[in-house]
């Protein structure tokens, strides 16, 4: 990047005192540790029912190392390097929000709740505004229009020379991205989930978006990204994106299988 973005990205400590940066960072250190805490003491609260799979209780820990990646070293190496920022992306937008939608935290929160709140969870996940960002088209747009529009516009420069800006670029990368993965192959309950055919097409319009985006970042980079780091940083984002819309689409594939192979009927008692 150049000296002057870097700089913007480095002027840390406020007119307060305050380093604005160190406490961004901390406070999503810390909500990190509550969704790791929460996990556990939802674990421990449904003991006593069938035992959780042991695969999605490491896909929640993963995730959330994920997220402590990106928002952590990986952001602090962003302010210089435009290829760690894109290393940041994927583990923030799409690795990460892949193992958390994987662990179904709301299976699990139904588990361990009392029936009341449950109940009252249920009815959360049943209101308009829900379903209605839940939807994958809306999901879609919100996750890939929000990378068209932080590439294309001055928000890249501003996420870089506000802590605060900053905080909420990530904040909408990591919901956009699991909103938009849970609405393709979410493993919690859904009543309302889209057919295969809309989800398939959904998912095939956002790789073609994704891929576009990191093609057309080599020939028009943010301001003050250099030439080099601006396609190493693409190449990134291209080829390790692929690597997580080919995950969804054997998810896809599997969740189709797994819904239309015959089941084995029960064999005739004989006499």
């Amino acid at each position: 990047m150049s000296a002057a973005l870097a700089s913007a990205g480095h002027d840390h400590v406020g007119a307060s005192g305050v380093d604005a940066w160190a406490l961004v960072e901390g406070v999503a250190l810390a909500a990190v540790a509550a969704a790791a805490l929460l996990y556990g003491i939802a674990l421990w609260a449904s003991r006593r029912r069938s035992p959780w799979p042991v695969a999605r209780s490491a896909c929640w820990y993963a995730g959330l190392a994920c997220v402590a990646l990106a928002v952590g070293p990986v952001a602090r190496a962003a302010h210089e390097s435009f290829t760690a920022h894109m290393v940041g992306h994927l583990l923030l937008g799409m690795l990460a929000p892949l193992l958390l939608v994987l662990a179904s935290p709301i299976a699990l929160a139904l588990r361990a709740l009392p029936v009341e709140e449950a109940r009252a969870l249920t009815r959360v996940l049943r209101w308009p505004v829900v379903r209605w960002v839940a939807h994958p088209i809306v999901a879609g747009v919100l996750d890939a229009g929000g990378l068209w529009l932080l590439y294309s516009t001055e928000l890249f420069a501003a996420m870089h020379g506000s802590a605060f800006v900053h905080a909420l670029v990530h904040l909408h990368v990591l919901l956009a991205g699991w909103v938009f993965t849970a609405s393709l192959v979410g493993p919690d309950p859904n009543p309302h989930r889209a057919s295969l055919a809309m989800r398939a097409s959904v998912l095939l319009a956002f790789i073609a978006a994704h891929s576009v985006l990191a093609k057309w970042l080599v020939a028009h980079p943010p301001a003050g990204v250099a030439p080099l780091d601006a396609q190493a940083g693409a190449q990134v984002m291209y080829y390790g994106g692929d690597a997580v819309d080919v995950a969804l689409l054997v998810l896809l594939g599997w969740g189709w299988f797994t819904a239309t192979r015959p089941r084995a009927r029960p064999v005739a008692a004989t006499t």
